[in-house]
């Protein structure tokens, strides 16, 4: 079960800040996201925020409110308005809103990505078949620039699954999902809070922030006009232990420009810093956006792992998207230090229409090299509470097909076929010693496990209250556990009812 309570106060968004009034995000779990990555995807709703989400909920009502209804069809007129009625709130002074949801699911896995639960123990493992409760309550308040949201709830789940960080010895587990103040101006946003975010083409999980991480608390900077803009965040990883047995602190931050200079093109630059050590504090110099964190850990002398990276995307008839990051990269070949391999990561795809536009496509392939996100300090990793904040492995590469089909108003039908190959490197591994660098290799590590998977997933709204959702998926498993030789086949799945209902009214 699930129930969910959200308040806002007017915020920031991402990419368009030409609004004075302060808008919430659409949450990236949000039921409605699927139908809105669809209408994307077929060209039928101009992406408000290229490479970035999640989305701010004004953004998404002023593209569904500019699309063209008449050449839409009939499902996705309904769809069209059903996602208006959805998000559209009158903007008459402060307001409020509550939402809440009650729900139940069964699954033979307890990860939240399928693909993220192949093997009985290790990284990927699946965690036990279970059926579980979920219920939430979130609550939103809008006073005009500024926007407040709060959305925690309960969920059986969380207690079986091997990400999960927190207390798994009750019957019940809670968290909350969404907790922030954001203020909001023309050209700016400051944001304070928690909120699952994506930077990088939205298909896929980015490759150093995306919503892997359970709960990141951040400060988020944004400042510029609707077509060029500095973006950042700031956070504090959780804290571990070195070898001595001292307290090391640990903090990221990440900042990117970020540019749109037409409709259909879309650019972003952008860098990452993990800090780390024995009552370390956050240096300024890092938390300055305009400055490059290379140049100042060259500088200043203060250690910290770097990241850079570049996004692209074009929309058109047939849109294209990209993602490249480095982490260290090696050019000279002179001494010890320079046979470390190199570390990067990258996506690369393509989506479109199929057919008059019920039916859309996407495809694209991924790449994360064996040492990428690990790093010399072995606590200077993107990694929070052992999950990576962006991807949760490396060492793989992926290509997927999908389709997705908007069967009947309000039923989204998505078949998938996935070819993901895994190494034996993990981010969670140490970092080979100087002496090891010549050994390991750039990708692909050990034994490979290579999984086949042919699944569908579906999305299915009757109303404004009732929504199920399923994915039912079969894995072909060479090698299984990277053990040469052993072939499974594994059957995955996982379906859910939930039942929600709002109220929304005047502040006084």
């Amino acid at each position: 079960m699930r129930a969910r309570v959200v308040v806002a106060i007017p915020f920031l968004s991402g990419t368009v800040l030409a609004a004075q009034a302060a808008s919430p995000y659409v949450p990236l779990q949000h039921w409605a996201m699927p139908y809105v990555e669809h209408l994307i995807a077929t060209g039928i709703l101009h992406d408000p925020t290229p490479l970035t989400r999640p989305l701010r909920q004004a953004d998404l009502v002023r593209a569904l409110e500019d699309v063209d209804t008449l050449t839409v069809g009939s499902a996705g007129r309904a769809l069209v308005r059903r996602l208006l009625q959805e998000f559209a709130l009158e903007r008459e002074g402060p307001r409020y809103q509550i939402v809440a949801d009650v729900g139940v699911a069964a699954a033979t896995y307890t990860r939240r990505d399928p693909l993220a639960a192949l093997d009985s123990s290790g990284p990927r493992q699946s965690g036990p078949k279970h059926g579980f409760v979920d219920g939430g309550l979130a609550l939103t308040l809008l006073t005009g620039p500024v926007v407040a949201v709060a959305h925690s709830y309960f969920d059986t789940r969380l207690k079986y699954d091997p990400d999960w960080f927190g207390r798994k010895d009750r019957v019940i587990a809670g968290r909350t999902a969404e907790s922030y103040l954001s203020a909001q101006w023309r050209f700016g946003e400051l944001f304070f809070g928690r909120l699952d975010r994506n930077w990088g083409p939205s298909v896929i999980q980015g490759l150093l922030l995306s919503d892997n991480p359970y709960g990141l608390d951040h400060l988020a900077l944004v400042v510029g006009t609707s077509h060029v803009q500095l973006q950042a965040i700031a956070t504090q990883l959780d804290d571990r232990t070195d070898s001595t047995g001292a307290t090391v602190h640990r903090y990221m931050s990440q900042h990117r420009l970020w540019i749109r200079p037409s409709d259909r093109w879309t650019a972003a630059a952008w860098e990452g810093s993990v800090l780390s050590g024995p009552g370390r504090q956050f240096e300024p110099w890092y938390l300055n956006i305009l400055n490059v964190g290379y140049l100042e850990q060259m500088n200043t002398g203060t250690d910290v792992n770097t990241f850079v990276g570049l996004d692209v995307e074009r929309d058109g008839a047939v849109s294209v998207f990209a993602q490249l990051m480095l982490d260290d990269i090696q050019v000279d070949r002179k001494t010890a230090t320079d046979l470390k391999p190199s570390s990067y990561a990258l996506t690369a795809g393509a989506r479109g229409r199929l057919g008059s536009g019920s039916a859309a496509w996407t495809l694209f392939y991924s790449r994360v090299a064996n040492l990428t996100y690990r790093n010399e300090d072995n606590l200077e990793v993107p990694l929070y509470h052992f999950l990576g904040t962006g991807r949760n492995f490396a060492d793989y590469d992926q290509a997927t097909l999908k389709i997705s089909v908007l069967a009947a108003p309000g039923l989204l039908l998505a078949p998938e076929l996935t070819l993901l190959r895994q190494g034996e490197g993990d981010p969670r591994l140490p970092h080979p010693a100087i002496p090891a660098y010549p050994t390991p290799p750039t990708i692909f590590q050990g034994t490979v496990e290579r999984t086949l998977r042919a699944a569908v997933s579906g999305d299915y709204s009757a109303g404004p209250r009732v929504a199920v959702t399923f994915d039912a998926g079969a894995h072909r498993i060479s090698n299984f556990q990277h053990l040469a030789g052993d072939t499974r086949t594994r059957f995955e799945g996982r379906a859910a009812l939930s039942y929600r209902f709002s109220t929304t009214g005047g502040l006084p």
